[in-house]
């Protein structure tokens, strides 16, 4: 599966190559493509239901199996690390389009019966597609940040002192209007206070106008060269980190849109908020596709694998897995055994549990194993179910 063209591979159960066909990816163009596979069902006046097999791996085939599992015919989803698998068995290593449409059809000749069926739905697909996209846009984010500070040390040696946050309203509102030291020859303590109380809704005082203009005069009046032109930078920098928050902004409000949809609750769990939430349904999809949690965790690359030989062997650490999915849950069984500057636990039945495990013998990063695979059993459980978060409640008899 390609972003402007498919490869298609029919075989028989013998695994004889019967035809191969290679066609643009559009509606238009699956029309023909079936006409093609149709021409190798006849087999002594007999009509056979050919079975179908995707290797996807970046949602291209998403309209080629919608517009055949409309159609009726069974599809199935194809593991890129079978197909690979497949290719390393033999004994000259081959890496082609043809050649990869052939390994798919015949790993789906050989395992048809364990193949899960491809599956695409919507509301799933735009979710991973819309965190796909605040993903990108906070990493512009970041990098706009990084080339602020950057402009703003030649100009405001004390910039940081300024304001709390850097990136905040207030301090955007100050970078756009006063891009340089220069703009503020003229400007009085009062009417710099004006405008901070507006973009501040009235948190700033004429105290934080007279402490910039008070740094500003410690640190020197600094002339150089063409500074109108990097007035310009700063500018549009801020004016572009604007738009990008605005833009993350509008996005969430469309997660939180479909989310909800979904009937998933899973920010009512403290820890979980609507990104870590969009980012899990994201990666796990329908939830029904995992038969139970354990399906889940492998999945994730959480369940251990064992090795072993002769009846001999041990578990180790899976490598495998989602990975993006396995940080998911590693960073949220941080935030669940995380202590308060107060010294107070953040889950408190999760640090518990932390600590049991610890005094039990197992060191720190396995005793995280554990909380994650308790997470992937309450996550299951909440999305299998649809229901929000209930933390255990230990009954004390009296």
């Amino acid at each position: 599966m390609h972003k402007e063209t498919h490869t298609a591979v029919i075989i028989d159960c013998w695994s004889t190559v019967l035809g191969e066909l290679t066609f643009e990816n559009k509606p238009t163009a699956f029309d023909k493509f079936i006409i093609f596979v149709n021409k190798y069902a006849i087999k002594k006046d007999k009509i056979l239901t050919p079975l179908f097999g995707l290797e996807d791996t970046k949602g291209f085939g998403r309209s080629l199996s919608a517009y055949l599992v409309g159609h009726k015919y069974v599809v199935k989803s194809v593991n890129p690390a079978l197909a690979n698998e497949f290719r390393k068995s033999a004994p000259t290593y081959k890496k082609n389009d043809s050649y990869d449409a052939l390994a798919v059809a015949k790993v789906l000749r050989d395992m048809v019966d364990t193949l899960p069926d491809a599956k695409y739905e919507d509301i799933y697909f735009t979710i991973r597609q819309l965190t796909k996209r605040r993903d990108s846009i906070n990493k512009r984010l970041m990098i706009l940040q990084h080339q602020l500070h950057d402009q703003l040390l030649h100009v405001y040696p004390s910039y940081k002192k300024f304001f709390s946050q850097v990136c905040g309203k207030t301090a955007l509102y100050f970078w756009e209007n006063y891009p340089s030291p220069q703009h503020l020859l003229n400007i009085n303590i009062e009417t710099l206070a004006d405008g901070l109380r507006g973009a501040s809704r009235n948190a700033c005082s004429t105290n934080k106008a007279k402490h910039i203009l008070d740094l500003i005069t410690l640190d020197g009046l600094n002339v150089i060269q063409y500074q109108n032109e990097r007035d310009y930078i700063i500018k549009s920098i801020v004016k572009e980190f604007r738009h990008n928050t605005e833009n993350i902004s509008e996005i969430e409000q469309q997660l939180q849109h479909l989310i909800k949809e979904t009937g998933y609750q899973l920010d009512s769990m403290k820890g979980i908020n609507l990104i870590t939430a969009s980012h899990l349904i994201s990666e796990i999809g329908d939830i029904n596709r995992f038969p139970n949690p354990d399906k889940l965790a492998s999945f994730a690359g959480i369940a251990p694998v064992k090795f072993s030989s002769a009846g001999k062997g041990e578990d180790k650490r899976s490598r495998q897995g989602n990975r993006m999915l396995n940080g998911i849950f590693y960073f949220l069984s941080i935030q669940m055994v995380q202590v308060t500057k107060s010294g107070t636990p953040r889950n408190e039945v999760f640090y518990k549990y932390f600590q049991r495990k610890i005094s039990e013998g197992k060191s720190k990063p396995q005793a995280l194993v554990c909380i994650q695979r308790r997470l992937v059993r309450i996550i299951y459980g909440m999305m299998k179910n649809k229901t929000a978060y209930q933390p255990y409640n230990k009954k004390v008899d009296n």
